[in-house]
């Protein structure tokens, strides 16, 4: 079962289309065959992909939606479901970073994080996951972890928390799916690696006054543009996704974009609660956090 047999001809919706891999993802559906929503509270980038799809041959659409509105959301969907058709395959990626330490996060930073990158997800499964269970054809959706929801990194504890909440809620998800008998939706949690993107230079640092906190956030940023020199093409992270997400019966829960790199990090998470280490810090982080 290869992705096009699997995809072709359906309908892709994608938050945070915009840029980074949501982007990726949604130029490899284009690939594969598929209409796809580009939805990004960025109008101006969900327009311009839009009009490189097209331009392409693709189907697409641009929608304007905030994932942190629960009415916005729901929108999205009802306004999908009537005038595109039904989903085959949901793809809640929107999201933010955050560097500085824990008590130097100024709180409105802590809430839009929590709002976009947990809230937005929660959004995404209550909009459009019941009507997917009603039209009763095979349908999947790909919540977006990271790397860093199997791993501990210092100044960047918000960010780390919401893709280790996004991970916990995608596989509490799949078993509430099974439980309830929707054998027709399947549930897959991604983990991006190190993929280009511009959430770094985007993420939220610190206000306070203080020269040592802005510096402690300020180096960090830099050390993750240094790992984004080096990152995965989203385009190509987005076909070893769907490849996963189809390969040998369909059954895959984790999508890895780089399976050694981020396997390497599970192992090493697994390794450690085995263990029952507490966390210790390096002078160099032994896994990134890079993302989508």
């Amino acid at each position: 079962m290869s992705a096009r047999d699997t995809f072709a001809g359906g309908v892709a919706v994608i938050t945070g289309a915009g840029s980074g891999i949501g982007a990726g993802l949604a130029r490899h559906a284009a690939t594969l065959g598929m209409t796809v929503v580009l939805a990004d509270i960025d109008a101006t980038a969900a327009a311009r992909l839009r009009a490189e799809l097209v331009d392409g041959g693709t189907e697409a659409l641009d929608m304007v939606c905030d994932v942190r509105d629960s009415d916005a959301v729901e929108a999205l969907a009802e306004r999908v479901y009537r005038d595109v058709g039904p989903v085959r395959l949901l793809v809640n990626n929107a999201g933010i970073e955050q560097f500085g330490y824990l008590w130097d996060t100024p709180v409105a930073n802590w809430n839009r994080i929590m709002d976009i990158n947990v809230g937005g997800v929660f959004h995404g499964v209550r909009a459009f996951l019941p009507r997917m269970i009603a039209a009763g054809t095979p349908a999947w959706v790909w919540n977006m972890s990271s790397i860093g929801g199997v791993a501990v990194v210092p100044l960047q504890a918000p960010y780390i928390v919401t893709k280790h909440a996004v991970l916990a809620l995608t596989e509490c998800l799949r078993l509430e799916v099974d439980h309830a008998g929707h054998d027709h939706i399947r549930v897959q949690a991604v983990l991006p690696g190190a993929v280009v993107s511009n959430i770094f230079e985007s993420a939220g640092g610190v206000d306070q006054q203080n020269n040592a906190a802005q510096a402690a956030a300020e180096s960090q940023r830099a050390a993750m543009l240094d790992i984004k020199a080096a990152a995965m093409d989203p385009v190509a992270a987005a076909e070893v996704v769907f490849e996963q997400a189809v390969a040998g019966d369909g059954d895959a829960f984790y999508l890895l974009t780089q399976p050694e790199y981020v396997g390497s990090a599970m192992t090493e998470r697994a390794r450690v609660l085995s263990n029952q280490e507490p966390p210790r810090l390096r002078t160099k982080p032994r896994f990134d956090p890079a993302r989508h």
